[in-house]
């Protein structure tokens, strides 16, 4: 699969604005690349997974999931909030194409615990291209790389996260290992953030998914990770694992605002199956820095 060059833009039709790619910058504390290189992706793809949190809470707070860009950009630069897949790497692909660098998102189907390939659209990553070739990026995966993985590259690639490798299969697809399990095959074939709408739409409505079946804010680290599940709250450093309760709405409130960024009004709550959250308001923009 060939990335498709961007779009060209023009003073009256650039899409973000770029006070908005501005403030995307900011949001991931990074400075707008000279140039659209591997160096540039490497460094927006690491500030990216250690600004913007791994978070399923708005279907768990009644908020809609809508895929669409300037949806996005309201969420995660507007609102200061993360989210799933979906979410994150289209507004990432947005921000990246906004840069000049050449994207496409390609769908991709997970392997659970047995080995068993999910629904198709199960899982959202983005092609970039750069003038040395082709970089699979992925900030919305949860625990992954940590920098985009050469696409084009049959061997073992060292990365914080682990070591990984892409494998082509018989059918023309491509399997992503990491410490040689394998974690989504790619069906390399671009497509448009609207294709992923049955996907999204199963992973916050059916009772088989993970995420309606779990609560999950995490977050990339210089240490580790952070992730807030519920009122368990796990901190991963240095190869340690440390695990503890939260006391009381309060100390789940203050851990959301100061790990994350997230202001909450109401806290979100898993619910039995099949039965939908009300709509809530539970989001607030969180202050800036």
């Amino acid at each position: 699969m060939t990335a498709p060059e961007p779009a060209p833009q023009t003073a009256s039709t650039a899409w973000p604005p770029p006070a908005t790619v501005d403030a995307y910058l900011r949001r991931i504390g990074a400075a707008r690349p000279a140039r659209p290189d591997a160096a540039a992706l490497r460094e927006l793809h690491l500030r990216h997974l250690r600004s913007v949190p791994f978070e399923n809470l708005s279907l768990h707070l009644g908020e809609d999931v809508v895929l669409e860009e300037k949806a996005l950009l309201d969420k995660v630069v507007g609102a200061r909030r993360g989210g799933f897949c979906y979410e994150l790497n289209t507004a990432f692909a947005v921000l990246l194409r906004a840069l000049g660098f050449p994207v496409a998102l390609v769908q991709a189907r997970c392997f659970d615990g047995e080995g068993r390939l999910g629904i198709p659209y199960d899982h959202m990553g983005v092609v970039v291209g750069t003038p040395e070739g082709r970089w699979l990026a992925d900030v919305g995966f949860g625990d992954h790389s940590h920098f985009p993985t050469a696409l084009d590259e049959r061997g073992d690639q060292a990365d914080p996260g682990g070591t990984f490798r892409i494998v082509e299969t018989d059918e023309g697809d491509l399997d992503v290992l990491r410490d040689g399990k394998p974690q989504y095959r790619l069906e390399p074939r671009p497509r448009t953030a609207a294709d992923f709408t049955a996907g999204a739409w199963y992973h916050r409505t059916s009772p088989d998914s993970h995420f309606t079946r779990s609560l999950v804010c995490s977050r990339l680290t210089e240490q580790g990770r952070i992730t807030l599940s519920g009122h368990k709250l796990v901190t991963r450093a240095q190869g340690r694992r440390t695990e503890r309760l939260l006391d009381g709405d309060d100390q789940v409130r203050a851990a959301y605002r100061d790990l994350f960024g997230i202001v909450l009004t109401e806290l979100p709550v898993l619910r039995p199956p099949g039965e939908r959250p009300r709509r809530a308001g539970g989001a607030l923009t969180a202050p800036a820095g």
